[in-house]
């Protein structure tokens, strides 16, 4: 006769499994993001979050009643960050951090969907996508909105599943947290509204509408400054089948990852026969469709990386598909993600280029060979914190800087306007700009090329970095 004592010794290490496999998945996810870390160079977006975060906390409240006011939390959390030192290590831990916590709970989230080896696997996928490390290893708020989102469908379906007054406080928290993160962030929600039955409504939608308030906020300071992303162009619906690209960070993986997905939501359904499947596709489907229709209702925003908190839902659908098998699912997922690892190798190794954020500074800085009394004019103020970042040895004179704080309003600097006048007695003078030769060196989308040329000056050399949009390194020589 079986009895609990017996039963006992099988059981403790079984449960010890189930409670430690979260936090191995992890442990590993964050150090797979983390890995992309250290090669590549800062781009303008991370600087433009030491820019804001080491400010006064009036300075950043004043930034935001102009541009990026939607990412004030974000920056709040990054200003206590960067009291211990602005190196790009520190300032990409938190975002490694992010994706950790996103796995941990990924883990549990397949096992109470699915099982334990459906959340490994889905967790294990998540950690070895190449979108994983580059946004794992941003300075920016994209891996903490993946986080959130991803703790946001546990807490719901923890409190779905046992309807206590705290889980629906930890669900209104969750929510909170993902529109904290990053405003579209929110595109997930509609999702969850299938997990609506009568007797949660009432609590599920209080806890709905009371997280949602700092969306409502952040989104009405994000409508007043729509300008700031007025470079933007408008889409249509072909962006879609760039979709899998977008969440997985690589091609064939993507695509393949996405195949995994439809067929891991198909048996999801088979084996459960409720909504839950559904809601997955909805996390997984809902965000690109409804970016989409505000951008054309409203003002173009579809960005791609305004979507990274669909991947989470793409590894853990692929994940639910691999455990669903039969038998061997052990060695079908340890399959899988060496797969993955061999398909999206060439996109690991570049996100982990020096040039791997697309905004190359320090390759600029060695393309600059300055002499005594040449001159620097950057094509865009910002550029300016980036070259002040890197720079370890003599720049060229900075003619046009009128001052050492960015504007209070934005991320440029105070310049002097007249050109011409700052480089009289220059012989040479370096021009950088973001972007490639021929939008500075064709009209005037570059003003200050202009300038520089009708100053007396005529190019003498240009280069630019790897790859789109990149930077311009340009030598101008008097006539």
């Amino acid at each position: 006769m079986t009895t609990a004592a017996t039963l006992a010794p099988l059981v403790r290490p079984a449960e010890r499994l189930r409670t430690s496999t979260p936090w191995w998945m992890g442990l590993f996810a964050g150090i797979a993001a983390f890995s992309g870390t250290g090669s590549a160079t800062l781009n303008g977006d991370e600087l433009a979050t030491i820019s804001a975060a080491s400010r006064s906390l009036s300075g950043m409240f004043e930034l935001a009643r102009h541009i990026d006011g939607h990412f004030l939390p974000y920056y709040l959390f990054m200003h206590l960050w960067v009291q211990a030192g602005t190196a790009e290590l520190w300032l990409r831990l938190p975002s490694a951090v992010a994706i950790g916590v996103a796995a941990w709970f990924l883990v549990d989230l397949g096992r109470r969907l699915h099982s334990v080896r459906a959340g490994v696997i889905g967790a294990a996928v998540f950690a070895i996508l190449p979108s994983v490390s580059y946004y794992g290893a941003f300075a920016r708020s994209y891996a903490f909105a993946a986080a959130a989102v991803v703790f946001a469908f546990w807490a719901l379906h923890r409190a779905v599943e046992r309807p206590t007054g705290r889980r629906w406080v930890v669900y209104g928290v969750a929510v909170a947290l993902v529109c904290s993160t990053h405003l579209f962030a929110v595109l997930v929600l509609p999702a969850q509204l299938l997990l609506m039955r009568r007797p949660v409504a009432v609590r599920m939608l209080a806890a709905l509408v009371v997280g949602c308030v700092p969306a409502a906020v952040l989104g009405l300071i994000g409508f007043g400054e729509r300008h700031a992303i007025s470079w933007v162009p408008q889409r249509g619906p072909e962006v879609w089948l760039k979709f899998p690209k977008m969440a997985a960070g690589a091609t064939t993986l993507g695509v393949v990852l996405f195949a995994m997905a439809l067929a891991g939501a198909v048996l999801l359904w088979r084996a459960r026969r409720d909504v839950h499947a559904f809601v997955l596709v909805g996390w997984l489907l809902l965000p690109p469709v409804l970016l989409l229709t505000v951008s054309q209702l409203v003002t173009p925003v579809y960005v791609d990386r305004y979507l990274f908190v669909t991947a989470p839902a793409l590894a853990l659908l692929a994940g639910v598909a691999v455990a669903c098998l039969p038998r061997f699912h052990v060695v079908a997922g340890v399959l899988v993600v060496a797969l993955g690892c061999v398909l999206a190798f060439p996109d690991h190794v570049e996100v982990r280029e020096e040039n791997g954020r697309f905004e190359n500074i320090p390759w600029a800085l060695r393309v600059i060979k300055a002499e005594p009394e040449d001159a620097i004019v950057y094509g865009q103020s910002q550029l300016r914190s980036g070259f002040d970042y890197y720079a370890d040895s003599l720049m060229p004179v900075d003619v046009l800087r009128s001052g050492d704080s960015p504007d209070a309003e934005g991320f440029g600097y105070p310049e002097r306007s007249d050109v011409s006048a700052e480089l009289e007695g220059r012989k040479r003078v370096w021009v950088v700009w973001r972007g490639s030769k021929q939008s500075g060196l064709e009209g005037d989308s570059v003003p200050r090329v202009g300038e520089v040329e009708r100053a007396g000056f005529e190019l003498d050399v240009a280069k630019h970095s790897v790859d789109l949009p990149g930077l311009t390194v340009a030598l101008f020589i008097r006539r």
